[in-house]
């Protein structure tokens, strides 16, 4: 991501800066002091570009998979920010190791490194000029109202993937606990006047959507009214209110309706009924809060059903009703496959030829349900024979080299796209370690010593690291495979 490589280069730029002070405290050969001001006028000059860049890069990094000038432009810049650290860091290392030895070995040093200073103060020239030149080609060749036209693309991509949650009666698989408790709290008290949160939460692609799908048509008829409404992370009050409106049948003209008569509608329509509203993919606690609690009418027998990727939306839930999903595990992984890839067989079994080749395909999607059923149904258009489902095992090897499962990265990657680069960096930081590594809790002096946690709040650095450790864990990016006496992550 190149959001997080600039913030992180960023943060080095002003230590490098830094040492400017500390470099003409001291007495400086004139040549020297001429060719690192000449080197320290660079890293300004980057750092200044660079600053301004980020917020760009922010927003612009969600369209480079739909715009090829804006994912050509991105990746232009990530590989300029790689060179200018290489300058900053060579320059820290060489500056640094000025200090040892005696006086003549020292003077001996600075003089040589006079040539050195130099040379990164053109290299770094260099790469500024390449920067400019490459903001001035992106803006020659970009096509007016293209941006516009790549978020609607983006927005097309999450509503066909979403469409992949709502799976068929048959396909249901190891969610048969979760769907009776979910449903008990839903119709288990309806002669009471009362309001009932529950929350469905866990990772990108792990089955909320499917759960609640699947209760909320069972329940619905139990109900006065009944709306189900995608919120996502791009939502707009107005907007989302009118949606809820439109769901639960109401009659409004959404064109000249304000707000405090779209709010008056919707209390009038459902006061006195029994109604069920399910808000699905919520990305903040505010959005309920603010926006959608104050909305509905009080003293009504009324079910909110929130799904989220995140722990503290599951935290609004009316006592304990809250179900965090789980990857599936291996028996319900290789049943839903089966149903799937092999529907059209009688038995819907794995031919016995085909165990071997099952098994790794089941190991790349980890218990994922919705990896699985993307593969399942790639394969239930081939041939069930072992070249087949060989050939398409090796594309997705290929694939992955640069990849993840085809369809399944764009849902994973909005919870890497809604991290602040300070998270991004810790969690893009896990990649280093070995697929299926279990990372101990000195995870978080990686990130110290990486440079990726800053003092803030009057908190020291430990403390910073682990809340990350915490948000990462509760934004379900990390799996916590334990923890010590006192609760806190000790493995993940």
């Amino acid at each position: 991501m190149a959001e997080t490589v600039v913030g992180a280069l960023i943060g080095k730029l002003g230590t490098a800066l830094a040492k400017e002070a500390a470099t003409y405290g001291a007495s400086l050969l004139y040549k020297e002091a001429s060719a690192i001001k000449g080197l320290f006028g660079e890293i300004c000059r980057a750092e200044r570009e660079l600053e301004s860049m980020k917020a760009y890069l922010r927003e612009s990094e969600k369209f480079m998979d739909t715009d090829e000038t804006t994912g050509i432009f991105i990746k232009n810049i990530r590989e300029l920010s790689f060179r200018i650290e290489d300058v900053v860091d060579e320059f820290m290392y060489r500056f640094e190791g000025d200090k040892h030895g005696g006086f003549a070995s020292r003077m001996k040093k600075r003089i040589k490194h006079v040539k050195i200073w130099r040379r990164l103060g053109l290299e770094l020239r260099d790469i500024n000029v390449e920067l400019e030149e490459t903001v001035k080609r992106r803006d020659r060749y970009i096509i007016p109202g293209m941006e516009r036209h790549a978020g609607s693309g983006d927005h097309h991509t999450r509503s066909t993937n979403q469409a992949l949650c709502f799976a068929r009666e048959e396909e249901l698989v190891g969610i048969e606990d979760n769907a009776t408790k979910l449903k008990g709290w839903l119709v288990g008290d309806l002669d009471e006047r009362n309001t009932k949160i529950t929350t469905v939460w866990g990772m990108g692609g792990v089955g909320k959507t499917t759960l609640v799908h699947h209760v909320y048509k069972i329940v619905k008829v139990d109900f006065d009214a009944a709306a189900w409404v995608t919120v996502s992370k791009s939502y707009k009050v107005e907007d989302l209110l009118k949606k809820i409106a439109t769901e639960f049948g109401m009659p409004i003209d959404s064109s000249i309706m304000d707000m405090r008569r779209l709010v008056e509608v919707i209390c009038k329509h459902l006061e006195g009924k029994k109604y069920i509203l399910v808000l699905d993919d919520v990305w903040e606690q505010d959005v309920w809060i603010n926006n959608i609690m104050p909305v509905f009418p009080a003293k009504c027998t009324s079910r909110f059903v929130l799904t989220s990727r995140l722990s503290e939306v599951a935290s609004l839930a009316s006592g304990n009703c809250a179900i965090k999903l789980e990857p599936l595990q291996d028996h319900h992984s290789y049943m839903l496959f089966c149903k799937l890839a092999f529907w059209n067989n009688d038995d819907k079994r794995c031919p016995e030829e085909l165990w071997d080749l099952a098994t790794k395909f089941l190991q790349k999607c980890e218990g994922l349900p919705i990896a699985i059923a993307w593969i399942g149904r790639l394969l239930s258009c081939k041939p069930p024979t072992y070249t087949e489902c060989k050939s398409l095992y090796e594309k997705l090897e290929l694939q992955s080299v640069t990849n993840t499962i085809p369809g399944v990265d764009s849902i994973l990657k909005i919870s890497l796209e809604d991290l602040p680069y300070e998270l991004k960096n810790c969690f893009l930081h896990c990649a280093l370690f070995p697929e299926d590594y279990e990372m101990k809790r000195r995870l978080v002096r990686h990130w110290i010593t990486s440079g990726f946690i800053k003092e803030k709040e009057n908190k020291t650095l430990e403390q910073v690291a682990e809340g990350y450790l915490n948000d990462l864990v509760n934004r379900s990016l990390l799996q916590v495979v334990m923890n010590n006496e006192f609760g806190r992550v000790k493995c993940c």
